[in-house]
């Protein structure tokens, strides 16, 4: 069985705490927070909750080459494999 982290966007930039929106100069913060919630290793994270698109892109940059496998997650698409270099996934 595959170990999967699921990262919560919402739960990173935290609406109506500070600010009603994520705000691009905290960008360094919600990265760091990111990258500390997904850990590195050979598993899958998967991304999910109310976010930016620029935040969900630069995260999954962040994460390309740290972990085997990325998925993006709504109740619209369900999971949607974003990369996989997991050696059945290629």
């Amino acid at each position: 069985m595959e170990k999967r982290v699921v990262v919560d966007l919402k739960s990173i930039w935290k609406p109506g705490e500070e600010f009603e929106v994520a705000r691009l100069e905290l960008l360094p913060e919600y990265l760091k927070t990111a990258l500390e919630k997904a850990g590195e290793g050979d598993y899958t994270v998967v991304l999910t909750g109310a976010g930016p698109i620029w935040l969900y892109l630069k995260i999954a940059h962040a994460l390309h080459g740290k972990v085997s496998k990325l998925i993006y997650n709504s109740p619209t698409t369900g999971d949607l494999v974003i990369f996989d270099h997991t050696a059945k996934g290629g």
